[in-house]
């Protein structure tokens, strides 16, 4: 980067040009880009969705009322709450609909009882709200499985004069594999129950239900279930908008490319063996097993020996030449909660941090 040297660190750098390029790739993938919901989680950005909506993307999800928030705020009018709302963020929720009447927001429920509560504030506040089922296909995380206590959920919500089934929301983040057909394998076996079931219940409302489904590792195999049984279904992954290095150690080949890197520094040297960098918890996500970073302009032998709070020491085998001030760049093994970390981005275009982007839905509450 050739003004490098006008950039702080640690910092995150997002290259403009290759999350167009994945925008254009994900659109490609999905035949269209209104076969996408793409989940906002991973960016927090304005800028990524107003980028997304010229690109002719209008449906996003989002993990929390401020992501939503922050999704409507640039110009989305459709946005799904891809959570079950509970206590008082059911009433953030309602009033996030009455804010912005021009975007139409749902969420997911998968309990009766919080459909209740759903619908109880929904009919004071004199609406109709709209949630989706979410269904679990094995992550055992969030949803309901596909089964007669699913169908009460559908029956109670059609009986509704305030709430309206959207659709089906099924995400299935447990199935990963480099090795796509045992993938598929893992797949197949996953949602068969779930095709038994959705079908049962298309068949009885009597016409087609929306359905948004998979995660990045699965989306391909959805597009095609979907196809075959003449479904419409929307991808609802977001990692593929800026890639990471994780991404690829348990997903099957995909042709995107890492459009965010970390940037850090060099702030201390002290044996000859050993590297300490600016690059801390508070800088890369530390969820992940070590290493968290996949560096781009450093292959010396090495290993990560610390790990805290402001630092990261790195070790080699052999005597090293970096020096204080020495910057390095690298792929985060987990962009998602990186980028959480980060107040802004440095967009980069042409070689050049240009501008920064904030990362506004990185806090928990915005206006609501």
């Amino acid at each position: 980067m050739s003004n490098v040297d006008q950039v702080y660190s640690p910092g995150l750098l997002v290259y403009a040009d290759r999350v167009q390029a994945n925008l254009d790739r994900m659109i490609e993938m999905a035949g269209g880009a209104y076969k996408l919901r793409p989940h906002v989680k991973t960016h927090k950005m304005p800028a990524i969705v107003e980028l997304s909506i010229a690109s002719g993307i209008t449906r996003f999800k989002s993990a929390t009322i401020a992501e939503a928030e922050m999704t409507a705020e640039a110009g989305a009018v459709d946005v799904l709450l891809a959570v079950q709302p509970v206590g008082p963020n059911i009433g953030r929720f309602v009033k996030l609909i009455q804010r912005y009447p021009g975007c139409a927001f749902s969420c997911l429920v998968d309990d009766l009882s919080v459909l209740a509560s759903l619908e109880a504030a929904f009919e004071l506040a004199g609406l109709r709200g709209s949630v989706w089922i979410d269904i679990d296909v094995g992550m055992h995380r969030t949803g309901i499985a596909p089964n007669d206590s699913a169908t009460e959920l559908v029956r109670s919500i059609q009986t509704s004069d305030h709430v309206r089934l959207a659709g089906i929301h099924v995400y299935d983040g447990h199935l990963h594999d480099t090795d796509s057909e045992k993938l598929r394998r893992q797949f197949d076996e996953a949602v068969k129950p779930f095709w038994i079931w959705f079908e049962d219940i298309q068949r009885a409302s009597g016409g087609q239900l929306n359905l948004v489904a998979g995660g990045t590792p699965t989306s391909a195999f959805w597009r095609a279930n979907a196809q075959a049984r003449q479904v419409k279904v929307e991808t609802g992954a977001g990692t593929t908008v800026l890639w990471d290095a994780g991404q690829p150690t348990f997903s099957p080949s995909m042709p995107f490319t890492a459009a965010a890197v970390v940037l850090t520094r060099v702030i201390s040297r002290p044996t000859e063996f050993d590297v300490c960098l600016d690059l801390g918890h508070k800088a890369i996500a530390s969820e992940m097993p070590l290493p968290r970073v996949s560096w781009l302009n450093f292959d010396a032998d090495h290993e990560v020996v610390g790990h805290n709070e402001e630092h990261m020491v790195l070790r080699t085998k052999q005597p090293c030449q970096l020096r204080c001030g020495d910057v390095l760049y690298g792929v985060p093994v987990h962009i998602c909660p990186t980028v959480a970390l980060h107040q802004h981005a440095e967009c980069v275009r042409d070689h050049r941090a240009i501008e920064k982007w904030p990362v506004v839905a990185r806090n928990r509450m915005l206006s609501i």
